[in-house]
């Protein structure tokens, strides 16, 4: 009996004693869910990863052939100092428009170059330069382009010339009818004709000089295919 009471007693023993660390394990396990491992912070599933900003939109807009293209020089040209292959520069006073949306904003650059120049003649001949656009840049792209070539020529002087020959010739008969009667008259026209003829060689005439600023409009001669951003 006393063998019974004695085995009976050591079971309840064992079984408080394992209740008692199975509450201890539970105890710590939800410690340590709570506040993770001792000198460490909270367990911590993967970092969620930083979304990137979603990237534009772009589609590519055809702008047709004989658009105009309204420019500003940015830089001077003239018929005197200018050479062909110097380059020309401008930019756009207003915005390109396709269907209701802006494909080329104000302040587009053209870049293009001189193509011919002269000078002003002497009598005969008018000063004149000629110009092309043939690259264009918006944004960070660069298109060639093709348009009409521009130019520009002085305004003609033979009014003026013919009073300039006029006048001498005038003069010169005043002058001969003092010291030689009619001969002297007719010869003295004849010389003063001459005088004249001679100032309008010497003095060339207009040139032309197109500064910063000065308006210039041309228009595409092949369509233009631009990127351009949507959204």
């Amino acid at each position: 009996m006393k063998i019974l009471l004695t085995v009976a007693l050591g079971a309840a023993l064992a079984v408080a004693a394992c209740g008692g660390t199975e509450a201890s394990d539970t105890a710590e396990t939800s410690v340590n869910s709570a506040s993770g491992v001792a000198g460490r912070g909270p367990t911590q599933g993967p970092q969620a990863r930083t979304s990137s900003p979603p990237r534009p939109a772009y589609r590519d807009v055809t702008i047709p052939a004989g658009t105009t293209l309204p420019l500003a020089l940015t830089n001077a040209i003239s018929s005197d100092t200018s050479a062909i292959e110097d380059v020309v520069t401008a930019e756009l006073t207003r915005s390109v428009m396709s269907d209701g949306r802006e494909v080329l904003p104000a302040g587009t650059r053209l870049i293009g170059t001189v193509t011919q120049v002269d000078d002003s003649g002497r009598v005969k001949g008018r000063a004149m330069i000629a110009f092309r656009f043939t690259s264009l840049r918006t944004g960070d792209e660069q298109y060639d382009v093709q348009t009409a070539p521009l130019s520009h020529t002085a305004a003609a002087t033979k009014g003026e010339d013919a009073t300039k020959i006029g006048i001498g010739a005038g003069a010169g008969a005043v002058i001969g009818g003092l010291l030689g009667g009619k001969d002297g008259a007719a010869k003295g026209a004849i010389v003063g004709g001459g005088a004249g003829t001679g100032v309008v060689l010497a003095t060339k005439g207009e040139e032309v000089r197109l500064a910063p600023g000065a308006s210039a409009t041309t228009e595409l001669t092949a369509p233009l295919t631009v990127r351009v951003r949507v959204g």
